[in-house]
């Protein structure tokens, strides 16, 4: 009475999630969303039906396959499996299940680990982008263990680099998708920024808080989120993105000035309550604000900073200098990242954006969803 299906659990980055391979799942997109949602448990309450963790950063999904591009080792679809109801969106990416992608396609022999340390390079299916993704294989096997500790996860583990190419544009095809580098939206100054998440960036104190706040005092301020979504909703039209009514993306970031000697402090929407820690596609589009003078950054970060990244970022050409960082304060720490970029009063260049995340296999084996949801043929066969 129910289907079995190959999976694999893992933590990548500060997420947790299933993944798949494509070929152990239906091949119809409404069937395959059918799957998700009953293997997740959605809408019943607390995901108790199910595996999902009933919240944004444990019901999420991973879809790996074999790359038919000649710039990519495998295929990367992610899902976000909603909670409460029965919907699926694989419109926006999530940078820390990509980050469990590299070593699940390792271990599902998709790609030939090597000794030392292995690159995968990955084609993201839902923004048609590419990361380039370093995973520690000493012995040609990979490897979880080790010292690189990442906030929003207790205890340290190996490092797996991210570096995303061709950030600039992901979903809408430009950095600055509505021309301008700000704009007043209901009376509030945004930002609206694709770099690898399409965001809506706003400063804080605009809507009336300080941006240093904990998630679970944003996520009672219902007035709060009532002014972001209504900001969002017409943000996302003036984006190319249409009614966004029912979707993730825009995602919104809150601004404010560093408090612990990092770059420029985040509240990161998922979009309708503040992430625990940092999404880390939505930490390369706020890096990315805070590095272009003009936009609702500017004044945010320390005295001094702005100039002294803007050299550096305007000096360097592609192959040239060192990436500069950037470090973001986010509820449950921090997150870093590498930015390389060319500085043009029209046309900034982003060449590449790196992060550091971690990873780990939880469990291995067959889950199960009820056979009304998918029978396979050779099941039917059997």
């Amino acid at each position: 009475m129910q289907t079995s299906i190959p999976c694999t659990m893992m933590r990548g980055g500060t997420s947790r999630g299933p993944y798949f391979l494509a070929n152990d799942l239906p091949r119809d997109w409404e069937t395959q969303k059918q799957v998700l949602l009953s293997a997740m448990g959605s809408c019943t309450g607390q995901q108790i039906d199910g595996i999902g963790g009933a919240t944004s950063l444990t019901s999420k999904a991973a879809i790996i396959s074999v790359s038919d591009s000649p710039e990519a080792d495998i295929d990367y679809l992610f899902a976000q499996v909603s909670i409460d109801d029965m919907s699926v969106d694989t419109a926006p990416s999530c940078g820390n299940i990509l980050s469990g992608a590299a070593p699940f396609a390792i271990e599902s022999g998709l790609v030939r680990a090597q000794l030392g340390e292995t690159l995968v390079r990955v084609r993201n299916l839902n923004t048609n982008s590419f990361i380039h993704v370093l995973v520690q294989t000493p012995d040609g096997f990979v490897n979880y263990e080790g010292e690189t500790q990442i906030d929003g996860v207790e205890g340290s583990a190996a490092p797996v680099m991210l570096n995303f190419l061709n950030v600039a544009g992901t979903k809408t095809g430009k950095l600055f998708p509505t021309g301008q580098l700000k704009e007043v939206i209901l009376g509030v100054e945004v930002s609206c920024i694709d770099a690898a998440m399409p965001m809506v960036l706003i400063p804080a104190t605009s809507l009336g808080v300080k941006g240093d706040e904990s998630k679970q005092t944003l996520d009672m301020d219902k007035n709060l989120l009532a002014r972001i979504e209504a900001i969002r909703l017409i943000t996302g039209k003036k984006m190319g993105l249409g009614d966004v009514s029912d979707q993730v993306i825009p995602k919104v970031g809150l601004l404010s000035a560093p408090q612990q000697g990092g770059s420029i402090t985040s509240r990161y929407f998922v979009p309708h309550n503040c992430h625990a820690s940092h999404s880390a596609t939505g930490a390369i589009c706020v890096s990315v604000c805070a590095a272009i003078p003009g936009t609702v950054a500017e004044g945010l970060t320390p005295i001094g900073l702005d100039s002294k990244l803007n050299r550096s970022l305007e000096s360097r050409s592609k192959g040239g200098d060192k990436a500069k960082q950037i470090i973001i304060e986010h509820p449950s720490g921090r997150i870093t990242i590498a930015l390389k970029m060319t500085l043009n009063q029209e046309n900034s260049e982003i060449h590449q954006a790196g992060l550091v995340r971690t990873a780990r296999r939880l469990f291995r084996g067959d889950l199960y969803v009820p056979s009304r949801i998918w029978t396979p043929l050779k099941q039917q066969a059997s």
